[in-house]
Order: structure tokens, then sequence, then C-alpha cells
């Protein structure tokens, strides 16, 4: 149940990433290429991805993206 909500939520924050992406809106955020790709991976690869995997990029690498968007939030003074 925890795996497919993680998933579920990497999934939504990755095309949130690939639509900003598109606007030509998300140009500081690291890695934004690498988001988009995990989000296509849990879609349509799904029995590929392994809960070590989605845990090291949990403890890696959301803690940065957390950091950037707010950043950009606070930057840009965008409210979503």
């Amino acid at each position: 149940m925890y795996r497919k909500a993680v998933e579920r939520n990497l999934e939504i924050i990755g095309e949130a990433v690939n639509r900003l992406l598109k606007s030509g809106f998300l140009k500081p955020i690291s890695h934004s290429r690498s988001i988009v790709a995990l989000r296509n991976k849990i879609s349509h690869e799904y029995d590929s991805v392994s809960s070590e995997n989605l845990w090291g990029i949990i403890v890696r690498h959301l803690p940065l993206l957390e950091v950037e968007i707010g950043q950009l939030i606070s930057e840009n003074e965008i409210g979503f």
C-alpha cells in the first residue's frame, strides 16, 4: 500500500515537471529529465522498478527537489 502511494506521488511529480519543462518554465530544477524518466518508468515499466531504487530516490533526491521547488515558488511568487 505504501509503495503504491509513493509510486503514485512520484508519477504526479514527474508529470508536473514534464508539463513545466514543455512550457519552458523549468530551467533551475536539477535532474528534471530524470524525474520525467522515472515517471515514465513507473507508468510503463512498473515491473522493473525496485523498492531499493525508489527508496534511494526518496532519500537522495527528493530533499533537493523540495528545496529547489521552494526556492522557485518564493522567487517567482508562484502559488500551486
